[in-house]
């Protein structure tokens, strides 16, 4: 059989779908597969793409005629075609249009919306669910999700997030000291700062374990447009909160916290939750999608939105260095349980393999 050809499609280029591709396309591109990524053309900026050996095609974040033909040219000759996202999938539902090569697609995540956003949302997943010879889904829920949907075939497909994407750091001391969490509980969250992340209950858990003493330091790493409101109440509350804004040291920060915070409404396979477990700092995470299964007992679970539950199991975990080092240790080797990148890659070119073949066969000869 010739070389496979693929052409792996970003959207907006979330930092969990790019990091995945980068290290997707890195391992098809070792096992002999070409790799064509489309993306807009700042999520090459940040990802490098052709560092991995891959070619790299821009192609903006819209659904216009321009862009959708950018795409289709860019998609000629491919073998199979993998959309990373709802709204790339979508796009390149539109781009293969009357072709035949098959198309998989990824859903690392889901939107969240209200109204009519939300009947459209419903639109675009049947239309991208329905497009795709195979759905591959991060977790059971999404799984669930893209059959209800219409898919024809949607398979649980956990992704390991690279080791790369939260470069971690030996404790120093100076990453606290330089947070102002020296002699005191030092707590960590990462995330965009938008409402779905949680981060308002987060702040009302805030004002429970400010009575403590020492007072932990909370920190948020992150942007987004709920950061004018988040800091205004931190001020009027005074908070021990502090927003530190998009870092590239995550894994260091997170690797001298105490505890991580995941108050999210829904998650998938959170590159938090995954790296706090692989450093072994005690997680404490809402019990929402992927969540469960891939923490299992290793975190400490409390629903969506509950301030209060929230805060007693920050409150325990501070006042029980027992229980956190059996967290420590528990997250390890859930850790330990988790598909490798090598793992990813191998399940992904299956599925390829298994798409093609049966039209490499089918092809004059």
């Amino acid at each position: 059989m010739s070389q496979l050809r693929t052409v792996q499609v970003l959207g907006g280029g979330s930092a969990g779908s790019s990091a995945h591709v980068s290290s997707l396309a890195a391992g098809l591109i070792a096992r002999g597969v070409q790799v064509t990524v489309c993306a807009p053309a700042a999520v090459d900026r940040a990802y490098g793409f052709p560092a991995t050996g891959a070619r790299f095609t821009p192609v903006p974040r819209r659904s216009d005629p321009a862009a959708v033909a950018a795409l289709r040219a860019a998609c000629a000759g491919a073998d199979v075609v993998h959309a990373h996202g709802l709204h790339a999938a979508v796009r390149t539902a539109l781009a293969l249009s009357g072709r035949t090569v098959p198309l998989v697609v990824t859903w690392h995540t889901r939107t969240h919306a209200e109204g009519a956003r939300r009947r459209m949302l419903h639109l675009l997943e049947r239309r991208a669910a329905r497009a795709a010879a195979v759905v591959l889904a991060t977790s059971s829920d999404l799984v669930d999700r893209a059959r209800s949907r219409g898919a024809r075939d949607a398979r649980l497909a956990p992704l390991s997030v690279p080791l790369a994407r939260f470069p971690g750091a030996a404790p120093d001391g100076k990453a606290r000291a330089e947070l102002g969490a020296v002699g005191r509980p030092l707590l960590m969250a990462v995330g965009s700062l938008v409402p779905h992340r949680g981060f308002h209950t987060l702040l009302d858990a805030a004002r429970v374990w400010r009575e403590l003493d020492p007072e932990p330091l909370l920190i948020i790493a992150g942007e987004g447009r709920d950061r004018a409101a988040l800091q205004r109440r931190i001020r009027d509350e005074e908070l021990p909160v502090v927003l530190i804004g998009s870092r590239e040291d995550v894994g260091e920060l997170l690797s001298v916290a105490d505890v991580a915070l995941l108050p999210s409404r829904w998650e998938a396979r959170s590159p938090l939750a995954q790296e706090a477990l692989r450093l072994g700092v005690p997680l404490v995470a809402t019990a929402v999608g992927g969540v469960p299964e891939l923490v299992g007992n290793a975190a400490e679970l409390v629903p969506y939105g509950n301030a209060e539950a929230l805060a007693r199991a920050v409150v325990r975990l501070l006042g029980d260095p027992a229980r956190c080092e059996q967290l420590a240790r528990e997250g390890r080797v859930q850790a330990a349980s988790w598909p490798t990148e090598d793992d990813t890659i191998a399940h992904v070119l299956s599925v390829y393999d298994e798409l093609a073949q049966p039209l490499a066969a089918a092809r004059p000869r």
